[in-house]
């Protein structure tokens, strides 16, 4: 996962291809924007940005409040569906 999240071109790839599966299996738009979520809640508690990229994220998600967050990401979603 590390390697993942170090470069943003392969976290975006990655994120996509997550999307997909998810989209095959049935899962919905909603659900799959929620644990986008719950996923940029747990980074950014957990992981210490890697690159500038996850960094600004990072900033982002620290000054959102939660209806921006909900909003960064099903963006996130979006920007990875578009690179799967």
């Amino acid at each position: 996962m590390s390697t993942v999240v170090q470069n943003f071109d392969v976290w975006k790839k990655f994120l996509g291809q997550r999307v997909e599966q998810a989209e095959k299996l049935g899962i919905s738009q909603d659900t799959i924007s929620e644990l986008a979520y719950e996923i940029g809640d747990f980074l950014d508690e957990k992981v210490d940005p890697a690159n500038h990229s996850n960094r600004a994220l990072k900033e982002l998600w620290g000054v959102a409040d939660e209806d921006e967050r909900h909003t960064i990401a099903r963006l996130m979603v979006k920007l990875a569906k578009s690179n799967a």
